[in-house]
C-alpha cells in the first residue's frame, strides 16, 4: 500500500493537486491523507502566551478547517465515485505548513507527497510559490509539485536531469521507479556537458544510474555546454515530456537553481509535475 500526503489550503491550485495524485494511483492500493495546517489570522499577547482557549479562537479555526476538510472528501468522493483501492484520512493541523508535514512524515510512513504550486503573484520569473520552495528544502521526503491548471496526463516521458556526481542509491528513488513502473514510462536522463570530459567517477555514476531503471525504458541524453534551464528548455521543444524529476543534493545546480536568491536563475517555465527526491539521510 503507497501512503501519500496531500497537503491543501482548499484552493483550487490544491485541488489540481489532488485529482492528479488520485489519477496517477487509480489502479494501486492507497491512503491519501489529506493535511491542512492552520494558524489565527491575528494574534495577541494572551494568545501568544499560551492561552488560546478562552478566547475560543482555536477551536474555530479548528472546526471550520474540519468543516471543510469535510466538504473536500465529499466533493472527492462524488468525482472519484469511491475507488475501492482508495483511503482517504483528514489532518487539521494547528501548524504552519512545514512543520505540520515534518511532523506528520516523522510519526507516518510517507511514500510521497503531491502538492498544488504557483509562482508568486506579479513574478512571473517565479518557478514556485515559496510554500513550494520551503517544502523542498526543508522535507526529506519525496515531492511531487503540480503546476496550477495542469491537466492530468499519464507521465509516459519523465525527464531526468542530472550532473553525474552523486551516488543514486543513496536517494529516495523507489516512488520514482514505481511510476516509470506502474505506468510503463521513459526515463530521458539528461547530462549537460561543464566542457570536459565525463570523470571516471560520472561515467561509473552513469552505469549505476541505468541500472537503477533496468525494469523501465531508459535512454541517456548528453548536452554539449549549456546553462541546464537552457537544456530542459531545448529538451522540451523536441521532445513532448509529461514529469520532470531531479535530485535535491547540496551544492548542485539543482540547489543554484532553485534556492539562489537570484530570481533570473530560475528563468524557465515548467508547465509539467514535477518531482524532488531527497537524499535518504
Amino acid at each position: 500500500m503507497k501512503h501519500i500526503l496531500l497537503p491543501t489550503d482548499f484552493s483550487d491550485n490544491s485541488w489540481n493537486a489532488i485529482s492528479y495524485a488520485i489519477k496517477l494511483f487509480k489502479n494501486d492500493t492507497c491512503t491519501f491523507h489529506i493535511l491542512n495546517t492552520y494558524t489565527p489570522i491575528i494574534y495577541n499577547v494572551e494568545y501568544v502566551l499560551g492561552y488560546p482557549a478562552q478566547f475560543g479562537l482555536g477551536d474555530a479555526i479548528r472546526n471550520t478547517a474540519i468543516d471543510n476538510l469535510k466538504e473536500l472528501t465529499d466533493k472527492i468522493s462524488k468525482t472519484f465515485k469511491n475507488n475501492p483501492n482508495h483511503k482517504f484520512h483528514t489532518l487539521p493541523r494547528f501548524d504552519t505548513l512545514v512543520s505540520g508535514i515534518k511532523e506528520f512524515i516523522s510519526e507516518n510512513k510517507t511514500d510521497l507527497i503531491i502538492m498544488g504550486t504557483k509562482g508568486a503573484t506579479g513574478a512571473k520569473e517565479v518557478l514556485f510559490g515559496s510554500n513550494t520552495v520551503h517544502v523542498f528544502k526543508e522535507i526529506k521526503c519525496p515531492v511531487l509539485a503540480i503546476p496550477s491548471n495542469f491537466e492530468y496526463e499519464t507521465p509516459l516521458d519523465i525527464l531526468f536531469p542530472t550532473d553525474l556526481e552523486v551516488d543514486y542509491k543513496s536517494f529516495q528513488m523507489e516512488i520514482l521507479k514505481y511510476i516509470t513502473t506502474t505506468h510503463h514510462s521513459r526515463i530521458n536522463a539528461m547530462n549537460v556537458s561543464t566542457g570536459n570530459d565525463l570523470t571516471e567517477k560520472q561515467i561509473n555514476n552513469q552505469i549505476e544510474l541505468k541500472s537503477q531503471f533496468k525494469n523501465a525504458s531508459y535512454l541517456f541524453h548528453h548536452f554539449d555546454s549549456m546553462n541546464i534551464t537552457q537544456a530542459i528548455d531545448e529538451f522540451q521543444k523536441k521532445t513532448k515530456i509529461n514529469m520532470l524529476a531531479m535530485l535535491n543534493n547540496k551544492h548542485s545546480f539543482f540547489e543554484n537553481l532553485f534556492f539562489s536568491s537570484t530570481i533570473n536563475q530560475i528563468g524557465f517555465h515548467l508547465k509539467v509535475p514535477f518531482l524532488v527526491m531527497s537524499s535518504k539521510q
